[in-house]
């Protein structure tokens, strides 16, 4: 594992780098080193080499080309995980310099997230992003590409080059991913609208890799969604039902992590996924408060929130930092009373009713109070009441119950078009 480092590298948005967020070269090996061994790769060298400036042919100056050439070669190394984006060219100069397959960090996040996609969809987006990572590396990758191939039709003219034939297949490809995707996306927008209808509220959980989202989100909901401590545990969105303090319902969605230098590829890929922590009411920051480099991981997430919010296709409104709660995760790891904000320990279960009643406060701020006055018999519409706001109080008026109930604008409108049994129906606040 190499690690070409600038000593002064920090996040990606500096409105977003406090002082402390220049990232530490030991936590960012570290970090690789854990996502090669989370595909079972055998890490037995690793190097930081300091850049002096970034080489446009291999990267490394010519002494640290020869160095790593000669730790490889005492090692046996039969593949090196060179932690930056190399260009193609770099990467085949190096694979030459070294004599072993080199993969860059895009190389093996995309690894990683071919091995760990369940879904279909999650298998789509990992194929797409394959897909546009090698057509851009078509020129070092195969020996075989100065051959021509005659041919005719749709097999190609005479003379076409098996680069131009290969490069025109994965061109192919990538179009009919993009067509499913594009399906994908419709199916998620009218599942989005039926939530809309239902009402619930969605709060999304966001953070950087194995930040603890997946161990939030089971001490949340109660669900089984498989957590470990490794990098990229999850990429398929998952949603549950939790009940909020108020007694309301609201939708909790475990989301992908985010990581410095994300692949272009992928935030392109998962445009699909993002999109629920668009539509969401509540975005739940999550931060592993105890890594080193914790102000530089918070950095990178606002920095793909921001992207999201930013160019034609802007996902996020420009209010979304407003929805934006910081939970500062795995508090059981440092001293107590050194964390201010919203400290939580996912793993042992503290400061979490202190979370969901921050939510409930968060989600109630838009709400307002009015009073029903509902048949006895008519159980349907008290049990959606009770299910979709806040009863405060429930009187009887001989046959008719009266509840006064906070909820917001878009739970009333949906109330309102609930079929009565009668004609009594809504009444408002003032209405005596």
């Amino acid at each position: 594992m190499i690690l070409p480092y600038e000593r002064h590298q920090r996040s990606s948005v500096l409105e977003f780098s406090p002082p402390g967020s220049v990232r530490v070269a030991e936590a960012r090996l570290a970090e690789a080193v854990g996502l090669a061994a989370s595909i079972g790769v055998t890490i037995v060298h690793t190097g930081i080499h300091p850049l002096r400036e970034r080489r446009p042919s291999t990267l490394m100056g010519e002494g640290q080309v020869a160095s790593v050439k000669q730790a490889l070669a005492e090692q046996e190394v039969e593949l090196c995980v060179v932690d930056a984006a190399l260009t193609p060219v770099q990467q085949r100069n190096l694979e030459r310099a070294w004599g072993v397959k080199v993969i860059d960090r895009t190389g093996l996040i995309l690894e990683i997230f071919g091995e760990r996609a369940r879904t279909k969809e999650g298998t789509l987006q990992v194929d797409l992003a394959h897909l546009s990572y090698q057509r851009s590396r078509l020129v070092r990758s195969w020996t075989h590409l100065e051959r021509q191939r005659g041919g005719a039709g749709f097999l190609g003219g005479p003379g076409e080059s098996q680069m131009e034939i290969d490069r025109r297949l994965i061109d192919d490809r990538i179009v009919k991913l993009k067509k499913e995707l594009e399906q994908v996306r419709r199916t998620r927008g009218l599942h989005r609208r039926a939530r809309e209808r239902v009402p619930y509220p969605v709060v999304a959980l966001v953070g950087y890799t194995n930040a603890g989202k997946s161990t939030l989100f089971n001490a949340l909901t109660g669900a089984g969604v498989y957590a470990q401590d490794q990098l990229f545990a999850t990429l398929d969105p998952t949603m549950r039902q939790i009940r909020l303090p108020s007694g309301r319902t609201a939708i909790l969605s475990d989301t992908v992590g985010f990581i410095s230098e994300l692949p272009t590829q992928l935030v392109e890929a998962f445009r699909a996924t993002l999109e629920e922590v668009a539509a969401a009411d509540i975005i739940l920051h999550v931060r592993d408060a105890a890594h080193p480099d914790t102000q530089a991981q918070r950095a990178d997430v606002l920095h793909v929130l921001t992207d999201m919010a930013e160019g034609a296709e802007a996902a996020l409104d420009e209010n979304w930092q407003a929805r934006v709660i910081e939970v500062l995760n795995k508090a059981d790891l440092l001293p107590e009373g050194q964390l201010s904000g919203m400290a939580v320990s996912a793993l042992n279960g503290d400061g979490l009713e202190a979370l969901l009643a921050a939510v409930d406060g968060r989600l109630g701020a838009g709400e307002q109070e009015s009073l029903h006055r509902i048949d006895a018999g008519d159980g349907a519409r008290i049990a959606w009441l009770h299910r979709h706001a806040e009863v405060l109080e429930t009187t009887a008026e001989d046959d008719v119950l009266v509840l006064r109930v906070r909820m917001s604008a878009t739970a009333h409108a949906r109330f309102a078009q609930l079929p009565p049994m009668d004609e009594a129906g809504p009444i408002s606040a003032n209405d005596p």
